[in-house]
C-alpha cells in the first residue's frame, strides 16, 4: 500500500485532492463490510454517522470488510462510555498505524529506549506504540499500566537505571512517576529526552508543568482504539490532524450539520483501512478544527481536542479548572486535584504541603472565581498522599505465579490467586 508522507502535497487544496483520490478505494471496501452493505454505500456526503452503538450492534465482527485469515489483530475499546467495540487490524492496516504514530517531531530512532506505559491487553494503545518504535529500531520497555508486575515504583526505577529516553503515557501517569521519583530519592533522569502523552485531554499549563518537572518536551498525541492516531503535535505545538490519512469533519451540536471545520463533535473517515473500514465515524469527542499555515509547513488542519461533554458542568470544563490549578506558582507543589460541580457549586480539592496551603487556597479560589463569578466556589486543601496515596506509589510487585506446593507459615491461601 502506498501511503501519503507528510510533503506530498504543497497546500490544503492538495491535500484535498489526494483525499478524493483515495475515497473511491475506501468506498470500496466499505461495501465488503456487512454493516455497509445492509446500510448501503453511496457518495461520502451522503453517508449517514457511524456511531458507536453502530459498533457495538456489530459485535464482533459485523464491521469487518476483510478475510478473517487476513486479520493480524483484534482489539476492544476501554468500553468507559458503554460496552466496549470491536476493532481489528490486518498487517497493512498496521504499517499505517504505525506510521501515523511515528509522526513525532521529536523522532524516533534506533539509539532511544522507549518506555511504553499505556495497556496492552485488548486496546490498541500499548500494541500501537511498541510497533511504532520498533519499525524505528528503538529498543522498548513495555512496562504497561494495568499490570500489577510494573508499579509506579519500579517505573521510576526502570526510568533511571535504563536510561529511557522516550515515553508513552496518559499525562496524569508523568505527573505520578514525579511523585514516586520524589519518594524513592530518584532526582536525575539526564537520558530522557521527550514524553509522548495521551489518552485523556491535557491543557497548556498542565504540558508545561509537566515538561519543567521532568526538563524535556511534552508531545501531544491523538486517537482512538477504532481508528488509531489521528492526531499529533509538530514542533510549534500545534496538534494537527493526520488528513492525508483520513478525511475529518465536524457535526454542529445545534444543527447536525457537518462541515469541514468549525467546533462540535469529530468524526472521521479513515482512508487506508483493509479490516474495517468506517465511514462517518462519530468518535464522540468534542474538538475544534481550523485551516490555517503553521511554521511546520505541514499543511494539514489543526485540532484542538476539548474532551468529552462527560466532563463539563455548565459553563465549567474539565480543561479549564485543569488551567487554573496549574497556573498556580510551581513552588506550590500542586500536581493532583478533583472538583465536584452540583449545580452552581464548586468544590475542588488540591493537594498541598502546609507551607504553601494558604496561598494555594487564596490564589486558586480567586482564580476560579474570576473565571466563573456565578459559581459558588470552594478550595479545600488536603496534605500530601491525601489524593494519591503514598503507598500506591511506593507499593512493590505483587504477581506470584501459580504454585501448589507451600512451606510452612507460608500464605497457601494465594495458591490459585496468581494475577
Amino acid at each position: 500500500m502506498n501511503l501519503p508522507q507528510i510533503g506530498d502535497w504543497a497546500d490544503f487544496d492538495g491535500l484535498a485532492r489526494l483525499q478524493r483520490d483515495r475515497l473511491p478505494a475506501v468506498l470500496a471496501a466499505a461495501e465488503r463490510s456487512p454493516f455497509y452493505r445492509k446500510r448501503g454505500v453511496g457518495p461520502l456526503e451522503e453517508q449517514p454517522l457511524t456511531t458507536k452503538q453502530d459498533l457495538r450492534d456489530a459485535y464482533p465482527f459485523g464491521m469487518l470488510a476483510a478475510d478473517r485469515a487476513d486479520l493480524a489483530t483484534y482489539h476492544e475499546s476501554s468500553g468507559s462510555t458503554g460496552d466496549a467495540t470491536a476493532s481489528y487490524y490486518t498487517e497493512a492496516d498496521w504499517v499505517d498505524l504505525a506510521e501515523c504514530f511515528a509522526r513525532k517531531w521529536t523522532g524516533i530512532t534506533a539509539a532511544d529506549t522507549m518506555l511504553v506505559r499505556t495497556p496492552y491487553a485488548l486496546m490498541i494503545t500499548g500494541h500501537l506504540a511498541h510497533a511504532a518504535a520498533r519499525r524505528h529500531g528503538a529498543t522498548v520497555v513495555p512496562a504497561d499500566n494495568r499490570s500489577l508486575a510494573t508499579p509506579y515504583s519500579r517505573v521510576v526505577r526502570l526510568l533511571h537505571d535504563l536510561g529511557v529516553t522516550l515515553t508513552w503515557s496518559l499525562p496524569t501517569d508523568a505527573l505520578l512517576w514525579a511523585a514516586a521519583a520524589r519518594i524513592a530519592g530518584y532526582r536525575d533522569f539526564p537520558a530522557l529526552r521527550a514524553l509522548f502523552v495521551g489518552g485523556e485531554p491535557v491543557g497548556p499549563a498542565r504540558k508545561a508543568r509537566i515538561a519543567r518537572i521532568w526538563g524535556a518536551p511534552v508531545v501531544e498525541e491523538y486517537g482512538a482504539t477504532e481508528t488509531g492516531s489521528l492526531a499529533g503535535e509538530c514542533e510549534h505545538g500545534t496538534m494537527h490532524l493526520w488528513a492525508d490519512r483520513a478525511i475529518f469533519e465536524v457535526q454542529d451540536p445545534a444543527t447536525g450539520e457537518l462541515s469541514p471545520q468549525g467546533r462540535g463533535r469529530l468524526v472521521v473517515t479513515p482512508l487506508f483501512r483493509e479490516a474495517m473500514p468506517l465511514l462517518r465515524y462519530a468518535i464522540e469527542d468534542e474538538a475544534e478544527v481550523s485551516y490555517r499555515e503553521c511554521p511546520c509547513g505541514w499543511h494539514l488542519p489543526a485540532v484542538r481536542i476539548l474532551g468529552r461533554s462527560a466532563f463539563a458542568a455548565g459553563e465549567l470544563t474539565q480543561l479549564g479548572l485543569e488551567d487554573l490549578v496549574f497556573g498556580l506558582p510551581d513552588d506550590f507543589g500542586v500536581w493532583f486535584w478533583r472538583a465536584r460541580a452540583d449545580g452552581d457549586r464548586l468544590r475542588v480539592e488540591i493537594e498541598v504541603a502546609d507551607r504553601w496551603r494558604s496561598a494555594a487556597v487564596h490564589t486558586l479560589g480567586a482564580a476560579v472565581r474570576a473565571a466563573h463569578p456565578a459559581v459558588e466556589t470552594t478550595v479545600v486543601p488536603v496534605p500530601p498522599g491525601g489524593l494519591v496515596p503514598f503507598r500506591m506509589l511506593t507499593a512493590q510487585a505483587e504477581v506470584m505465579k501459580p504454585r501448589g506446593l507451600f512451606g510452612p507459615g507460608e500464605d497457601w491461601d494465594a495458591a490459585l490467586q496468581y494475577y
